[in-house]
């Protein structure tokens, strides 16, 4: 049965969504650029073809003294530096239609003039731009696609290269047209701030602004990645206190902050969110059963708020911010307050979960756990001098204070791609998508651990070396001090597990699916070179991994990897999850794993969740623990499963869940989508 129709109202629903988006922040810590993004201003313009020209030049330039810095071994990290300055240039070529204006491409020359520059002082053994100033800007290679990207550092105007430093870690809102060119020049000409401006305390924190490769579908997916592989990159530069790490973002960088802070809550020594739009798309008719359940994964980040017990979080903003609140937006005259309900909503959680607000309304503190909700008076989208300072005093005694591992945790999680908070780690639920809820307390001598699940299978327990009873849900289990301890629930209760892997074959961290899950970590597209099958179905493939590569390029800033079947290694299918594209006939590690994964495939029909199909037109696309590589991906014929719009969008919703068949669409970059859906805890496709 095809679910051509409705899943053509969801499309339709799912373009209207994509399309409301957050206008260009009105915070932000440099001064913005002409050409920054935004709606309004003057029309677009494209460079002209001597202007491409004149980029061309210099970034061949850059390029030609970078692969003579790698033939003499220079230093990577300081190539990097280099290297980030030619990828603007090849990006500013391959995407010109993102450089609208005339002032954009003046900048774009004057940052390839500032690459030519470093190139030839590192070709002299020299790096100014590691020790100048308080104002840096570096480049840092990316993991997930190899792309090198830029990120900025500001330094205290008291800083102690020697003593370990705070770190503000900032969190960009919407940005339309913030290429890496526009980035770099923003930061390399600031304006300083005038006398109305509303700016962050000095406190002795280095800041590290991100690039976010642009707006990364609201810090999603390589967006995601870019925080953490940031803070690493400011880690090797510069030391770091890792107790003092603390999460900022504004619009739609509270957005991303909302989903980055909740997730990883033991990441951080503090969250300030600011703003950010959240969305009510599961409450749209005409999706898919198995596309509702993926929507708890982003979309419900106020469900998660519980996640603030043991993280100190400053949700604020204008009380009278008119910007987009939810998306899909609210009817036509439906009273909202903006996006002050993003803190508003997650507030009301808090008190849900048991913990109430107490104090002024323009500044609530939580009951029973370190967070405040603040609103800016008489503001629009932003922040007022008042509430500035009431969060740099939060800030501050956070930042002071530092982070310690509690003897309470309470966490939650729908899904366990996010599972950690401190010494807990849910391995595994018994029902994904659905809430999982752990309320632990540790005695202070760490002897002894109580413990209250819901909805988990397998949980972790770490910094156990004293511990020596453990009760769950009411029962007690004894156990034997040692660096972790693993529970599994059985038929006749909890006992304690083996502390090695979980099997592959049931949903755990990272292995849990959907299709879109395998695109937050390393990722390696596989062409096929053999003789396809069906020719039909092989040049659909090779069409869906040329698009791919467009949209991640264009919008994540990076070409993925990519190989030919035959030149694939062992050591890459132990580093990253392979996305292979073609038939069993066509790619050879296809016809490796077919005979593993829950269908049947021949040259003749394709079988799938009891339905056949025939295989001149029809193919599969899916996610599944790899056979040949345990803790890995395999992904067949598909990237990510988002409509095009969302790869500049705010949120992208998995379409696919965790398999599809597909029909070829002669001349098309997607095929047609005929089933799809989730598998069960143990990856086969339910019954």
């Amino acid at each position: 049965m095809r679910h051509t129709k409705s899943l053509v109202f969801a499309t339709l629903a799912l373009a209207v969504f994509a399309s409301a988006q957050q206008p260009a922040p009105t915070q932000a810590p440099p001064a913005q650029a002409p050409g920054r993004g935004g709606r309004g201003g003057p029309a677009p313009v494209q460079p002209k073809p001597e202007e491409l020209a004149q980029i061309k030049s210099k970034t061949d330039k850059i390029d030609a003294t970078i692969t003579d810095l790698k033939s003499r071994h220079a230093d990577p990290t300081l190539v990097g530096d280099v290297e980030v300055y030619a990828k603007a240039g090849r990006f500013l070529l391959e995407f010109p239609e993102l450089t609208i204006t005339q002032a954009a491409i003046d900048h774009a020359m004057q940052v390839l003039d500032t690459g030519i520059d470093r190139a030839q002082q590192l070709l002299a053994a020299k790096a100014p731009w590691t020790e100048a100033g308080k104002s840096r800007l570096y480049g840092y290679t990316s993991e997930i696609d190899g792309s090198v990207q830029p990120y900025h550092v500001a330094l205290p105007a008291n800083y102690d290269p020697t003593k370990p430093t705070r770190l503000y870690v900032w969190l960009h809102g919407r940005q339309n047209n913030t290429t890496e060119s526009e980035f770099l020049y923003s930061f390399d000409h600031q304006r300083p701030p005038g006398p109305n401006a509303v700016t962050v305390a000095d406190q002795g924190q280095i800041q590290v602004d991100l690039f976010g490769r642009i707006n990364s579908a609201g810090w999603h997916w390589a967006g995601e990645g870019d925080v953490f592989e940031a803070i690493a990159a400011v880690k090797k530069r510069f030391k770091i206190d890792d107790k003092r790490v603390l999460l900022r973002g504004f619009s739609m960088g509270g957005e991303g902050a909302w989903h980055i802070a909740l997730h990883y809550p033991d990441r951080f020594a503090a969250a300030e969110i600011g703003a950010g739009t959240w969305s009510r798309r599961a409450q749209l008719p005409g999706l898919e059963p198995y596309q509702y359940p993926v929507l708890k994964i982003w979309e419900n980040m106020e469900e998660w708020a519980l996640n603030a017990f043991n993280l100190p979080l400053a949700g604020h903003d204008g009380d009278t911010d008119t910007q987009t609140a939810v998306l899909p937006s609210y009817p036509q005259g439906t009273a909202h307050r903006g996006q002050l309900e993003s803190s508003l909503r997650a507030r009301a959680q808090l008190e849900k979960e048991g913990f109430p607000a107490e104090g002024d309304p323009n500044f609530y503190r939580m009951k029973g756990t370190p967070d405040i909700f603040l609103i800016s008076q008489n503001t629009g989208h932003g922040t007022s001098a008042l509430v500035r300072k009431q969060l740099d005093e939060f800030l501050k005694e956070w930042g002071d204070k530092g982070q310690t591992s509690p003897d309470h945790i309470k966490f939650l999680t729908y899904t366990t791609r996010y599972n950690k908070d401190y010494w807990i780690t849910v391995d595994e639920m018994d029902k994904l998508y659905e809430r999982a809820d752990i309320d632990a307390v540790r005695s202070p001598a760490g002897d002894t651990y109580t413990v209250t699940t819901h909805n988990v299978g397998r949980l972790s327990l770490a910094e156990t070396t004293k511990a020596k009873n453990v009760t769950i849900d009411g029962q007690t289990v004894k156990v034997k001090p040692g660096p972790a301890i693993a529970l599994r629930k059985g038929p006749k209760g909890w006992a304690v597990d083996k502390p090695a892997p979980v099997a592959a074959l049931h949903k755990v961290h990272a292995l849990q699916g959907p299709i879109d899950d395998a695109f937050i970590d390393p990722f390696l597209l596989v062409r096929p070179t053999g003789t396809p099958w069906n020719d039909a179905v092989n040049q659909q493939a090779l069409r869906t991994l040329a698009r791919f590569d467009t949209l991640w390029a264009k919008y994540f800033r990076g070409h993925p990897y990519v190989k030919d079947d035959k030149d694939v290694t062992p050591a890459d299918l132990a580093k990253y999850h392979v996305v292979l594209f073609g038939d069993p006939g066509s790619n050879s590690l296809i016809a490796k794993v077919v005979g593993k994964l829950p269908l049947k495939w021949t040259k003749e029909s394709v079988s799938m969740a009891g339905q056949n199909f025939p295989a001149k037109d029809h193919f599969p696309a899916l996610v599944y623990p790899n056979p040949l590589q345990p803790g890995k991906y395999v992904v067949l014929n598909t990237g990510l499963t988002i409509i095009d719009r969302e790869y500049n969008g705010d949120y992208g919703m998995p379409l696919w869940g965790d398999y599809a068949i597909v029909t070829a669409k002669e001349g098309s970059p997607l095929p047609e989508m005929s089933i799809a859906g989730l598998f069960d805890n143990n990856w086969q496709v339910p019954k």
